[in-house]
């Protein structure tokens, strides 16, 4: 195999886990900004079994794997490293970006976006799988509005059932349970969104011709479920901020509602083999437990500013990896 074409490979998987730590500290409010907003947990103890978790989520399948990095692409062959670097290199600049304005965009879709605009720009429109794209973006739209809805029945339910209690106590018993939907929340995270780069790998790996199948090594999986779990353990205090306190000022029996339903959500998807937005379900599931709260208890203008950023990051992210081959192609002649 040509040197040149093994420092490729190499550049692929070194981008692929830092996407990964960035994904860890970009998306460590998903699991934990509800406990930490509602001081069910420490932040430091929250980050900690937030890493724990999310490693050990990050080995329980591959099938999310296998959808982002067989289902984009007609086939390796449409793809070689270039493209594959200049998508993670575009992601990363918009998971930095979002992360510094404390924008709670997403990981996937701005992986997804990236890959699209640089194939696009490359091979062109036949090197694209529409029909895996469609299933991929209806499963990243499909997934937040389960989770409003989801969410709203989990809290009215939950209303129902200790309405007539004490808040004070009902609160304080919650703290506890909340620590439980946290754990939860960090698995589920953990199973679906760090095999996005066990995707991307094995995809580099399949058409530089060191596997000759699409399964993902071992070793490819501890080396994304550890990158993950160290971006995790550096912590993303800015997003917290946002999704733990400005969309809805949660209490723990709020904050346990939205844990538990968004955990449900997002390891029903891992279990169906379909990558979503932890970002955007855990968002839209505090505004489904907001909304069977009281509808304006919802600061309906940081949501409408957060779904501004979730339908520019594919488009943006797709003109980012596109440029991002340009580069990419001058700097590996």
């Amino acid at each position: 195999m040509p040197e040149s074409l093994q420092y490729l490979i190499f550049t692929v998987i070194v981008l692929a886990l830092l996407f990964d730590f960035i994904n860890g500290f970009h998306d460590t409010a998903n699991a934990i900004a509800t406990s930490v907003s509602t001081r069910a947990l420490h932040p430091q103890h929250a980050i900690i079994m937030a890493a724990v978790l999310n490693f050990v989520g990050a080995m329980y399948s591959t099938g999310v794997a296998k959808t982002i990095g067989a289902d984009i692409v007609k086939s390796a062959q449409h793809v070689d490293e270039h493209i594959i670097i200049a998508a993670l290199a575009g992601a990363i600049i918009w998971n930095i970006l979002t992360w510094w304005l404390s924008m709670p965009s997403s990981s996937s879709h701005a992986l997804v976006g990236g890959i699209i605009g640089a194939v696009l720009v490359s091979v062109g429109p036949e090197g694209l799988n529409f029909e895996g794209i469609g299933k991929i973006v209806i499963s990243l739209i499909g997934s937040p509005i389960i989770g409003i809805v989801s969410g709203c029945i989990i809290m009215t339910l939950l209303f129902r059932l200790f309405g007539q209690a004490s808040p004070s106590r009902v609160n304080h018993k919650f703290k506890r349970m909340q620590i439980l939907a946290a754990a939860m929340m960090a698995f589920s995270h953990g199973s679906n969104d760090a095999q996005k780069s066990m995707g991307i790998i094995t995809l580099a790996l399949l058409s530089g011709g060191y596997i000759s199948a699409f399964e993902v090594p071992t070793y490819v999986k501890v080396l994304c479920a550890a990158a993950m779990a160290c971006g995790t353990a550096f912590g993303g205090w800015r997003i917290i901020k946002t999704i733990g306190g400005k969309i809805f000022k949660l209490e723990p029996i709020s904050g346990f509602a939205a844990d538990l339903n968004s955990s449900f959500v997002i390891f029903t998807a891992t279990l169906l083999h379909l990558p979503v937005s932890t970002t955007h379900v855990v968002s839209g599931s505090i505004m489904g437990v907001g909304t069977a709260k009281r509808v304006n208890a919802v600061r309906w203008g940081v949501a409408q500013q957060m779904v501004m950023a979730w339908v520019m990051t594919i488009p943006c992210t797709a003109a980012m990896g596109a440029l991002a081959y340009q580069v990419v192609l001058n700097v590996f002649k």
